[in-house]
């Protein structure tokens, strides 16, 4: 007998949940490991600020700060993101 069941598809930034992306926002360019988000934030594992980005078409930014610890982002600010390089 077959059935019919509701699947959840993930879409957005929760289908990139555990990878790496860039987050273009406002006044600075972000990159981490996606690990958590909610309605109002994101969380950034291994976070990084870009300064410089080089040429898109390069695996490296040209100038991109590691930070100490995880980074919470407000998606307010947030006006693209994926995963870049």
């Amino acid at each position: 007998m077959k059935k019919l069941i509701e699947v959840e598809e993930k879409s957005g930034l929760e289908s990139l949940m555990g990878e790496r992306i860039t987050l273009f926002c406002v006044n600075y360019i972000y990159t981490g490991k996606l690990i958590g988000v909610n309605t109002d934030q994101i969380l950034l594992e291994e976070p990084a600020i870009i300064y410089e980005t080089g040429a898109f078409t390069t695996s490296e930014w040209k100038d991109a700060q590691a930070l100490p610890h995880e980074l919470y982002i407000r998606l307010s600010a947030v006006e693209s993101y994926g995963k870049v390089k």
